[in-house]
């Protein structure tokens, strides 16, 4: 390094010394006097000295002259313009008498910026062009890329392509529904037509790259649907929400998911009021292994907490986790607890040693089956451990605590549903007798979550289908889970007396629409190479779901997407409330599977089970004088 900046400054101090020479010479019309070479002469090693002085501060000579950009060259600019400032100041200060051309001063600017610049520009050209280690050089088979997209994110993919990636693929250029685009050039590659006219495009090229990060769900399929006509592989870039740092690069290109065919509109977090509750702060997260759980962990620590505390009961999670910790830099302390929120010791000592200020409450049992056939662990799990959670977090002043809900709490007819609306009442109810603030966020399925039906219609197309539907007429609401997490930390900062938040999820999806979809996407089509066999619903299951009770009124915030949910019905008493809670557990830990639904539908009245027969309703067993309903 010391011996390659010391060449480098020689070579700078030669360009300062000809250019000036240059400039006496240009200025006498190549005719320079000797009283003129005099002054020459005196000038040279100081503006040779300023200019080393100056290059090495302003850190030019760190810079690998072979991958010299446009920052390069606005560093460069401003060294040679701050060097020649000073020249000039050193000129009027030491010359004693007036004669000197004062326009040389501007004639060396100008030549020095040219000679620097076109000297670290030769260099990069050598090394892209003309080096043994060229692509050019040592041609290969490179993979020629159509670019569909000539906006930002396209212009950026195609630089990073001729500048790091030339070996690997070349570019064959562009189409974008720009008309005034159509014929023009970017990076020297055309634009070539409409992406309708691309099919009848008769150029050479490879594979086709979606670059439109911000498109809608209808854009994408348009474009996907014509890429396939083409009959060549086709990829996109993420969408925005789904990046970290929202900065998409060649790295991140991958094949169209159904996630893409949704929608990918960038979602404008308020950087602010999130940062404030989370920067510095020690956040818990339960359930961080899962689906949801693993994002917040991911989105959480690009605000910068000073802790992140990930717990989950299930090993293999926890092991995911910190083999993930140990790829990541970063100065927040990332830490795993394999710990169960059912069990209120294990969670009282991660609340002791940690001190969280933020919980976010995701652990939870939401397989609507299984969890029908085993109602006491979805009790257990999803209404105990928030209790847990829930009382602790008030013990131990937690700043705010998070409650990831679902859609299915809204009218439940599963015991799963039924936990998690009694979950949201419990946390605004428990909001009014603690300092804690508390709150809750529903919504719907998350794309791509364990269990659900991408991931499993996926490997059902993989084994060469049947896919199995339980019914022709079934939809659900989905979100990505990128764009589920980010607006769960910004409820959190939104949040401050017990609000129960509704992201906007869009219009319902057809399930057996989202089936096609997959079979298309994986170059099959429906019914002929890939079946669809319906099963009939399973114990629990809705055709629909909602988002809202009908004692509900959504209210607009301040971000776009998230709403509260106002309830016109009050808030049960805290103490009532902890009796029937309290008589609920108990008939979980007696695994009485006709009880726990009864205290349910008192919990919930809105609860209703397809096994809910007279037999409980008319039941005595448990004194329901004792329970408040809500409504």
């Amino acid at each position: 390094m010391k011996n390659r900046s010391i060449r480098l400054m020689l070579l700078d101090s030669l360009t300062a010394g000809l250019t000036l020479y240059a400039a006496f010479l240009i200025r006498f019309d190549f005719v320079v006097p000797q009283n003129q070479m005099a002054i020459f002469f005196s000038w040279v090693p100081w503006f040779i000295f300023f200019q080393i002085s100056v290059f090495y501060f302003s850190d030019l000579y760190a810079r690998l002259w072979r991958y010299t950009s446009l920052f390069d060259f606005y560093a460069i600019i401003t060294a040679v313009s701050i060097v020649c400032a000073i020249s000039v100041i050193f000129v009027f200060i030491s010359s004693t008498s007036a004669i000197y051309p004062r326009s040389v001063l501007l004639i060396y600017y100008i030549l020095n910026v040219i000679a620097i610049v076109g000297i670290r520009l030769s260099v990069r050209v050598f090394y892209t062009h003309y080096h043994e280690d060229s692509p050019l050089k040592n041609p290969r088979r490179t993979k020629k890329l159509l670019l569909i997209g000539a906006g930002k994110t396209g212009e950026k993919l195609a630089r990073e392509i001729m500048t790091t990636s030339r070996h690997l693929y070349s570019i064959a250029g562009f189409v974008d529904d720009n008309i005034q685009k159509k014929g023009a050039l970017l990076h020297g590659k055309e634009i070539f037509c409409s992406i309708s006219e691309l099919p009848n495009l008769d150029i050479p090229y490879d594979e086709l790259l979606i670059t439109a990060p911000s498109a809608s769900g209808d854009q994408i399929r348009r474009i996907v649907d014509i890429c396939k006509r083409t009959g060549k592989r086709y990829k996109t870039v993420p969408a925005i929400n789904e990046i970290i740092d929202g900065e998409i690069s060649l790295a991140a290109v991958r094949d169209v998911s159904y996630s893409d065919l949704l929608g990918r509109k960038e979602i404008n977090l308020d950087m602010n009021s999130i940062e404030e509750i989370l920067r510095g702060k020690r956040v818990l997260i339960t359930g961080a292994g899962g689906s949801i759980g693993s994002e917040l962990v991911k989105q959480c620590m690009s605000f910068k907490p000073a802790e992140i505390i990930c717990l989950d009961t299930s090993e293999e999670n926890i092991y995911k986790l910190d083999q993930y910790f140990s790829k990541v830099q970063t100065k927040t302390i990332l830490k795993t607890v394999l710990a169960s929120v059912n069990i209120k010791n294990e969670c009282d000592k991660v609340f002791s040693e940690n001190r969280p200020h933020i919980v976010f409450h995701a652990a939870a049992y939401k397989h609507v089956p299984i969890q029908e056939l085993h109602p006491w662990t979805a009790v257990k799990t999803n209404l105990g451990g928030t209790l847990n959670i829930v009382k602790l977090s008030d013990k131990y002043s937690v700043d705010k605590f998070v409650l990831v809900s679902t859609d299915k709490a809204v009218n439940p007819v599963n015991v799963m549903g039924a936990t998690k609306r009694a979950s949201e009442k419990l946390i605004q109810t428990y909001n009014a007798i603690s300092s804690t603030t508390f709150m809750a966020v529903r919504f719907g399925n998350v794309l791509g979550s364990s269990g659900s039906a991408i991931p499993t219609f996926q490997k059902q197309i993989n084994q060469g289908g049947p896919i199995t539907i339980t019914h022709p007429e079934m939809t659900r609401y989905f979100m990505s889970i990128q764009e589920a997490s980010q607006l769960i930390i910004q409820c959190g900062a939104l949040g401050k007396d017990g609000e129960i938040f509704l992201l906007k999820m869009g219009k319902p999806i057809r399930i057996v629409q989202m089936a096609k979809d997959l079979i298309r996407l994986s170059g099959l089509e429906p019914e002929v190479d890939i079946p669809i066999v319906f099963t009939g619903l399973r114990p629990g299951e809705k055709l629909y779901e909602e988002l809202q009770l009908l004692n509900e009124k959504k209210v607009r915030t301040s971000h776009r997407k998230i709403m509260v949910l106002k309830d016109s019905v009050p808030n049960m008493h805290w103490s009532i409330f902890s009796t029937s809670l309290d008589e609920l557990l108990k008939c979980a830990e007696k695994l009485d599977s006709e009880k726990i639904q009864l205290i349910l539908k008192q919990i919930v009245p809105t609860y209703a089970p397809r096994s809910f027969g007279p037999h409980l309703e008319n039941s005595s067993d448990i004194s329901i004088s004792r329970i408040k309903a809500e409504a």
